[in-house]
């Protein structure tokens, strides 16, 4: 196996901290005036996409440079959307999931061999998408009952019309006033990680537990944060081919966390205004703020804490 019970057990460490609990379902009430297909004027309708048998590393290269989480996959001729391929994907084929039976049983570790095989081979197939037709309200009620992250727009012949993000959800939610703070919104209860623990046993965390980031902590006290985007990166950016010498995807997947964690880490205060937190998210491009207090990390909020809360207003 390519993970110990000593990195599994550094790897999966559960902090409880003090704070407002997560909340339960949500009702969705929209403010929005509310227009058929109006989901296209937020949506990216011209999408790129990828055929089928496209390479994985070919499809890991185009997210990497073009700073995309997830990549549609579609028929070359028809642009018929067949699946979507996401970071989660990536890292469940890296060694987080089953999907990693694909470089370890079929190619007996060798990751070269394993990334030129077609993206069908790993992408999601049961996909959640929405109508052209369809209103801001449906992605939000789709976005937040199911914690999706993105959504393929397709027309009434299967095809790919647009996606459309949480981010682009928050960017016409964020605009409403709201009297809530980081910390009601907040996750208070965090898996992290430690910086010495293995790349491959955040992918296997990330993967079982259906997490986007990690933070990593040091003696209680936060280094950064890491993403599932960091993780493909690492690949896309062929920087874990030039740490390759063997060709066994196990000697660069048991390479340290810290590795990939990136210098620049921006925080929040329990006490922000979630409209603030969300302008932050939005103008920095990223999905996540950890919560400091005192220099303790005490929580997390996501886009989609945001998005739920503007939703239940």
């Amino acid at each position: 196996m390519y993970q110990n019970d000593r990195s599994i057990k550094q790897g999966d460490r559960l902090l409880k901290m003090q704070g407002k609990l997560d909340r339960g379902p949500v009702e969705f009430k929209s403010h929005i005036a509310q227009q058929e297909g109006e989901i296209m004027a937020i949506a990216t309708c011209d999408v790129i996409s990828v055929p089928p048998t496209q390479s994985i590393i070919g499809a890991v290269e185009i997210m990497t440079d073009c700073g995309f989480r997830r990549l549609p996959v579609t028929d070359a001729g028809t642009k018929k959307l067949r699946g979507i391929i996401t970071s989660g994907d990536i890292i469940n084929f890296m060694g987080g999931g089953d999907k990693y039976k694909l470089v370890q049983v079929r190619h007996g570790g060798n990751l070269i061999a394993a990334v030129n095989e077609s993206v069908r081979t790993i992408m999601t197939q049961q996909i959640t998408t929405l109508s052209h037709e369809s209103r801001i309200s449906d992605a939000v009620s789709v976005i937040v009952e199911k914690k999706i992250g993105g959504l393929p727009i397709v027309d009434h012949d299967g095809v790919l019309n647009g996606i459309v993000t949480e981010r682009d959800v928050l960017r016409v939610l964020g605009a409403e006033r709201s009297n809530l703070r980081v910390e009601d919104i907040m996750s208070s209860a965090l898996r992290v990680t430690a910086p010495d623990c293995p790349i491959a046993t955040v992918a296997h965390d990330m993967t079982k537990f259906r997490f986007r980031r990690l933070p990593v902590v040091s003696d209680d006290v936060l280094y950064g944060i890491v993403t599932a985007t960091d993780i493909m990166k690492y690949l896309g950016s062929r920087e874990v081919f030039s740490r390759l010498t063997t060709g066994n995807i196990t000697e660069v997947m048991e390479l340290p966390v810290r590795t990939l964690v990136a210098g620049d880490l921006f925080t929040t205060t329990p006490m922000q205004s979630i409209n603030q937190a969300a302008r932050e998210m939005l103008t920095r491009n990223i999905g996540a703020l950890p919560v400091i207090e005192g220099s303790r990390l005490i929580g997390l909020v996501t886009e989609f804490d945001l998005v739920r809360a503007f939703a239940e207003g």
